[in-house]
């Protein structure tokens, strides 16, 4: 575990603030559709500036996204903070188990499957969400060439990381997701376990 301090009340109130927007902003795409809001339409209803949005969306589309960076946090932490014997990617696998249930836990089912079919059928959206897991893709290679003893991420860790990070995609794409997730992962472990096991045996040496 690491100590984390608990933010400010400056902090605080930023945090919720972004939160508010994205909240109301997401509301109003799914009732009237994401390219028939405005910015200016989402400022006046979370009571707020444009200039306030932008300053902490910098595009409409990351309106809907408003966890980017807590997500890139919390991926590197899955890798970083792993129990003994837990591997890279059973903690990666694990990780995104929790990220499908937290969201069904706060939202409920229905409400999921709405919000995942309205991403799916928006574009912008969809490609915008894409992107935004693959940002994740040095912080994630260099996490986990740290836990190897590495002292920089191999082709094979930036093309398996590569390769997680677009499994967040396809998962967004399909109503079975954990099922997705299971295939993914499996696949995955038997291109992925004898790289980690060959860099093991070589810092063993």
């Amino acid at each position: 575990m690491t100590d984390t301090e608990p933010l400010g009340r400056r902090e605080r109130k930023k945090a919720a603030t972004r939160k508010n927007i994205s909240d109301v902003a997401t509301m109003m795409f799914l009732e009237r559709g994401f390219d028939n809001v405005s910015i200016r339409e989402v400022a006046d209803a979370a009571d707020v500036s444009p200039t306030t949005v932008f300053a902490h969306f910098p595009q409409k589309e990351a309106l809907v996204f408003d966890e980017d960076d807590e997500q890139r946090d919390r991926l590197v932490s899955a890798v970083r903070e792993r129990a003994t014997g837990v591997t890279i990617n059973q903690a990666i696998r694990d990780f995104y188990t929790a990220e499908v249930g937290a969201n069904i836990d706060e939202h409920g089912n229905d409400v999921a499957r709405i919000f995942l079919r309205f991403l799916n059928d928006t574009p912008a959206l969809r490609d915008y969400a894409a992107r935004m897991w693959l940002r994740h893709e040095d912080a994630l290679a260099a996490a986990i060439a740290d836990e190897l003893g590495l002292t920089a991420p191999t082709p094979e860790i930036r093309v398996y990381s590569r390769f997680v990070l677009q499994m967040q995609p396809l998962v967004n794409e399909n109503d079975d997701q954990l099922g997705i997730l299971d295939a993914g992962f499996r696949v995955l472990e038997s291109g992925w376990a004898p790289v980690e096991a060959r860099i093991a045996a070589s810092d063993a040496r």
